[in-house]
């Protein structure tokens, strides 16, 4: 009988509180001293904080894109990349409203070129010619991604998967005519 109360009686002098971590020896890896980004390093090479990242490596969700903004490399692409998406639905309506927010305005929203901002500037190529539906997916992709003619490169603006997206979105409309 004696035992159990004093294992009882020493576990509640020696309670502590749940909530607080338990002590912690400090050591050089658990408490290191932290460098801010743009300031001197010791410890690195060259003496730089902030390194570069190693030769041949792509930052978490960035894509290796190996074209020139050029004709013949447009149609290497043509050739070389294909759209990893499927049309399902899902991808088309997000093709859709991607192609409402950026490229209504100049396209139009059948794709005949006669968006509102088209009294301005000269007609974009309307997309139910023949020259557009030529257009393999890889290289409409190209030409989204850097430009064309006058149009600018949406690759800052539009995420890789919404690119291949209003690709579908844009055969739906051309199968819509």
């Amino acid at each position: 009988m004696l035992l159990p109360t004093v294992v009882l009686g020493g576990m509640w002098l020696l309670r502590r509180d749940l909530r607080k971590p338990n002590w912690v020896i400090p050591t050089q890896m658990a408490v290191s001293p932290a460098y801010r980004s743009q300031t001197a390093n010791p410890v690195l090479p060259k003496g730089i904080t902030m390194q570069l990242p190693p030769p041949g490596t792509l930052a978490r969700d960035e894509h290796a894109f190996h074209y020139s903004n050029t004709d013949a490399d447009r149609k290497r692409a043509g050739r070389e990349l294909v759209n990893p998406f499927p049309p399902t639905h899902e991808n088309i309506e997000r093709g859709r409203l991607v192609y409402e927010a950026f490229c209504l305005v100049c396209h139009g929203i059948s794709g005949e070129g006669d968006g509102p901002v088209v009294p301005k500037f000269p007609n974009p190529p309307n997309f139910h010619s023949i020259e557009s539906k030529a257009l393999s997916d890889g290289e409409m992709f190209h030409v989204i991604t850097l430009g064309r003619n006058r149009m600018a490169g949406y690759a800052s603006q539009l995420q890789w998967d919404d690119r291949w997206q209003v690709i579908h979105y844009i055969r739906v409309l051309r199968e819509e005519k």
